[in-house]
Order: C-alpha cells, then structure tokens, then sequence
C-alpha cells in the first residue's frame, strides 16, 4: 500500500491539474456562448473577460510545466500498467504531450488574432500586454480558425483524457484517478 501512495502527484501538481481543468472547460464554454451573441458593449466585455481567462491559463500552464520539469511525475504502479496494454501507455503519454502543447497554442493563438485585429489585451484592466503580432486585418482573419480549431482539438483531448481516467476507474478499478487527488488507490 505504501508504494501505492507513492504513485500520486503531489499537492502542487493536483491543484495546478484541477485549477487549469476548471479554467480551460470553463474558459470554452464561455467563448462559445459569447461568440453566438450580437455585437453590443456586453459583448465586448465578455471577450475581454474570455482573453483574461487566456492569459491566466497560459501563465498557470507555464508554471505548471516549470513545475513538471522540475518534479518528475510519479511512476504509474504496477496495478495501473497491468491495466493499461502498450498501445494505451502510448496514448496516455501522446495524449498528455498534444494537451500540454494546446495549453500554450490555444492562448497564444487567441492573442494573436487579438493583436492582429487591433484589439489589445489589458490583463484583468490593468495590465496592458505588448502586441503579439502585428496590427492586420488579413492575419487576424487568417487566424481566428486556427484558434478555434485549437480549442476544439483540445476539447477533444480532454473528453478522451476524462473518458480514459473514468475507464480507468469503473472498469480497471486500478487506483488511477487516486494518483491525481480522487478516489482511493
């Protein structure tokens, strides 16, 4: 049992896991309802909330992966691997490196179309953030898909991550979720 605890990410790694997870489905969910609204001063200021919400969650992704190459995270037990054939162990790691990288391209790309379409970024109205790229209305428009696209691939990969954890959970019963704050290993 000892070694079992010893599979679970530390106090730090759980929070910044849960934090970035409410700020991420929260952060589409809000960009998605604002995006169907007509143009009007309410709307105006829920994109401004919606690029807050982008650079916090870049700022928490840059301190999470500082954290992560830092801490190494904690060997999967020898119940989870028994669980999880190889084709599954190379879907886990894939799944969490395409996460990672959308962590920072799904912001990133948001400031870009911002700074493209002449709309500056003043984090929370009171930090002004320097342009990403330059003013240009063909950029902005060439890369407000790519940000949704973006977004939606990460959507995607967290159904998959949520799917495979409750998989892991129900079926395997090997202690996963444990590893992350729920459950008991």
């Amino acid at each position: 049992m000892a070694s079992e605890m010893n599979d679970r990410y530390s106090g730090t790694a759980i929070a910044l896991h849960w934090l970035l997870a409410l700020m991420i489905l929260g952060s589409m969910a809000f960009g998605w309802y604002m995006s169907g609204l007509p143009f009007s001063p309410q709307r105006l200021k829920y994109y401004n909330w919606h690029k807050w919400a982008g650079i916090t969650i870049l700022t928490l992704s840059l301190l999470r992966l500082a954290w992560r190459l830092t801490h190494r995270p904690p060997p999967l037990s020898a119940r989870i691997q028994r669980a999880m054939p190889g084709w599954q162990t190379a879907a886990f790691h894939t799944t969490h490196r395409l996460m990672y990288a959308l962590f920072f391209i799904v912001p990133l790309l948001g400031w870009a179309y911002s700074s493209a379409a002449g709309f500056p970024i003043v984090w929370f109205g009171v930090l002004p953030l320097p342009d990403f790229v330059p003013k240009d209305k063909a950029l902005s428009e060439a890369i407000k898909p790519f940000h949704g696209i973006a977004a939606y691939t990460l959507l995607a990969l967290v159904v998959l991550h949520v799917a495979a954890a409750l998989k892991h959970h129900f079926v395997d019963r090997d202690g996963l979720l444990a590893r992350i704050g729920l459950g008991r290993a």
